[in-house]
């Protein structure tokens, strides 16, 4: 099917790209772009439901980004800021398949399973407005792509297995390591976003651990200060390590409050309470509440499947790791 797909695109001409109106500002695409595209022809509206109901959306890129064991810096590129004619979106998953065997995808969370359909072509009917709508999106696009550095290497020297023979939990280790890195950068703290599982519960997704904790900071000060022993130096890393697995731990078990504070704010929109002081408070932000985080964060597992994240904010990090065994 894929083989049929290919040889069938290649004798085509290049279609208007669509998809790439995906890429807008969310309430632009829904309400203008979109319900445009519908208003020209039935048969879009049609279109569109399927690839919403889709099970997901497969993209073969004609690109051909250079992978090495220690350096995934462009497949991670082209995965992210590639060409958005050939990414969809509005769904949860793109499994982009490049030219040269190289794989990667774009996706969210979802709990949804649906039959693998057989694969239709679908030609949407456009105009001028909605090429010029196109170009805009394709424009903006390529504009905050081109705002990114990506950077995706191997750490080599060692792994989990001497992390754990020191009794050092490797995800902690990489977490404390990455909070000395930006304090070393930036002189200071820098707000910390790490995902925590909550399977423990039915329906459980996700939880915050907050890394940047006062613990951690206290050490990376102890590593910047010359005139701090070597002794202290170990015992503050050793209370930080204590405080985030403690966390980890709490977060994973239903103990944290990011979810629940979450939760309060959509009760106050949805009942049009007003809102209250803590979310609009300047120092809520600066901690990283309301998606503010410096340090966007998540271990995605101990496979060599490599995965990338934008940053939260402008200037910020977005840090995707998986942690090799040696």
């Amino acid at each position: 099917q894929l083989t049929y797909i290919q040889k069938k695109c290649r004798r085509e001409h290049d279609g208007p790209g669509v998809a790439a109106l995906t890429s807008e500002e969310r309430t632009r695409w829904a309400k203008v772009a979109r319900e445009y595209l519908i208003s020209l022809n039935p048969e879009n509206l049609t279109m569109l439901e399927k690839i919403q109901s889709s099970l997901l959306v497969f993209c073969l890129d004609d690109g051909s980004p250079r992978v090495t064991p220690e350096d995934y810096s462009q497949v991670a590129t082209k995965v992210l800021t590639g060409d958005p004619t050939v990414r969809w979106g509005d769904k949860s998953y793109n499994l982009i398949s490049f030219s040269n065997g190289v794989f990667g995808c774009n996706c969210d969370g979802s709990d949804e399973v649906r039959d693998i359909p057989l694969p239709e072509e679908l030609v949407f009917t456009v105009d001028k407005k909605v090429l010029n709508d196109i170009n805009q999106a394709k424009a903006q696009y390529f504009k905050q792509a081109s705002d990114l550095q990506l950077l995706v290497y191997a750490f080599t020297s060692f792994g989990k297995k001497l992390t754990k023979k020191k009794k050092l939990h490797p995800d902690t280790f990489v977490q404390l390591a990455l909070q000395l890195a930006y304090y070393r950068l930036h002189g200071r703290p820098g707000c910390c976003y790490e995902t925590a599982m909550t399977r423990y519960f039915y329906h459980g997704r996700t939880e915050t651990v907050r890394s940047c904790t006062v613990e951690a900071v206290r050490w990376c000060q102890s590593m910047q200060d010359p005139s701090t022993s070597l002794f202290e130096q170990q015992h503050r890393m050793l209370e930080a390590f204590a405080k985030h697995n403690k966390m980890m731990k709490d977060c994973s078990t239903g103990k944290g409050f990011d979810r629940h504070l979450l939760g309060l704010s959509l009760i106050a929109k949805e009942e049009c309470l007003p809102v209250p002081e803590l979310f609009t408070d300047p120092l809520f932000s600066r901690s990283g509440g309301g998606g503010n985080f410096v340090l966007s964060t998540s271990l995605i597992g101990y496979l060599r499947v490599q995965g990338v994240v934008v940053p939260m904010v402008h200037n910020g990090y977005g840090f995707f790791y998986h942690i090799r065994d040696d």
